[in-house]
């Protein structure tokens, strides 16, 4: 057999084998939604949590910078960790990932260290499931690359390969399938206080082509949707988003407050990152006539931005990549930080000098607005240039403590205060 004949029977080995595994997984699921087992082995994967990688990590946490009181400590090794979900009940804490795994997260003896990381139904094949997001009444959604599930009392059936699920956006019908991309598909998702489900979609490209502009305002991409949670009554609720990556809800007022990355290429120091506040649906916040902040594109400078686009509360430091975020909700941090917004920065890649990789601080103000932003937890990129982490998203503990996920070391971290 010549070798390209070989290669030939290989490739297509790898493309039946890639048919009956998707085959495979819609089998599950039509079993699942049917409450039936669908025999998958309860021998499913963990992650060892003691050892050489997780010394380093702890070692490595020593370079953190934060204020004084406060200490991080590894919380769980979890590879890629992403977005993070902590069960209502606090049971166990479920962290999505750009890949094909949703990890669950348990601390059984409560000692604040993690004692299980485990795959979450490995009986379902997941794509790209970034975004993990729970209802009050204890509903798991993971909305992924172009399909958002959910997963009635996910606490209680994570300790099965089979859990209870239902399709709220089936497969292929979140963003339409000729505009699937490698870029810009991690989807982030809440619960807003209206009960509907809320959903950022990214867009594809650096600067959208003129062309794509109407699918996208119609579709919702480089937007903000929602829907009730059945998936129903969908809707365009934001747009002018390039690409949000971190949202959440105030709970003092309802206001959805949410990052975006903004227009690369531009030079080290514009356009700006942005925090972000919709008072409102059917707001416009400027892309892509403006890429970040008021900076106009190149591509757009020549045409008129709406009428009234929204500027950003916080402008954040250029190309620092503001990912995942939230309201400090607990009652353990100083009285400065309750009510304030923690938001992850994932840190540039096309910097000539790097920044981010740090957890921010911004205060909000009485009348909604945001204060003025500082470091809170700093140091995984080195003074020499070198990222020994890049963290991606926050979430508060019942107890009060900071969980940040880091998806380059492959960690959950816990910030703690110590009077």
């Amino acid at each position: 057999m010549t070798k390209m004949l070989m290669s030939t029977v290989a490739a297509l080995g790898l493309v039946a084998a890639s048919h009956a595994f998707a085959q495979s997984g819609d089998d599950n699921m039509t079993k699942l939604q049917g409450m039936q087992s669908t025999g998958t082995s309860m021998d499913f994967r963990t992650i060892e949590q003691t050892g050489d990688y997780a010394d380093q990590l702890r070692k490595n946490l020593e370079e953190i910078k934060l204020p004084a009181g406060f200490k991080i400590e590894l919380y769980a090794v979890v590879p890629d960790a992403r977005h993070i979900a902590v069960g209502p009940q606090g049971v166990a804490t479920f962290v999505g990932t750009r890949k094909q795994n949703v990890w669950v997260v348990t601390d059984r003896d409560k000692n604040r260290v993690a004692d299980e990381v485990k795959q979450l139904a490995p009986s379902i094949s997941f794509t790209i499931p970034n975004g993990v997001c729970f209802s009050k009444d204890g509903f798991l959604f993971v909305a992924e690359q172009n399909r958002v599930l959910v997963m009635p009392a996910a606490e209680f059936f994570y300790e099965s390969p089979d859990v209870a699920v239902g399709e709220v956006v089936a497969q292929g019908k979140l963003i339409p399938a000729s505009e699937e991309s490698f870029n810009h598909t991690a989807r982030v998702c809440r619960v807003g206080p209206d009960n509907k489900l809320y959903v950022s979609l990214g867009q594809p490209f650096n600067v959208p082509p003129e062309d794509k502009m109407d699918l996208y305002a119609r579709e919702g991409i480089g937007g903000i949707i929602r829907m009730d949670r059945d998936g129903k009554n969908r809707e365009v609720f934001a747009t002018g988003v390039r690409n949000s990556v971190g949202m959440q809800f105030n709970p003092a007022n309802g206001d959805l407050w949410f990052t975006d990355n903004q227009v690369d290429g531009m030079g080290d120091d514009i356009p700006p990152g942005e925090l972000n506040r919709a008072t409102g649906a059917g707001q416009n916040f400027g892309f892509p006539w403006y890429g970040g902040g008021d900076v106009r594109t190149e591509e757009y400078k020549a045409s008129e931005p709406p009428a009234g686009a929204v500027m950003p509360q916080v402008q954040m430091a250029a190309h620092a990549a503001d990912l995942g975020m939230d309201f400090y909700a607990g009652n353990s941090f100083p009285a400065k930080y309750r009510g304030g917004i923690f938001s992850a920065q994932h840190g540039s890649w096309n910097r000539t000098e790097p920044v981010g990789a740090r957890v921010m601080f911004t205060p909000v103000n009485d009348d909604g607005t945001a204060g003025e932003t500082e470091a809170f937890a700093s140091g995984w990129l080195t003074a020499s240039g070198e990222y020994i982490g890049r963290p991606v998203d926050v979430a508060t503990m019942k107890d009060g403590s900071l969980l940040v996920s880091d998806d380059l070391a492959g960690a959950l971290y816990r910030i703690s205060y110590e009077r």
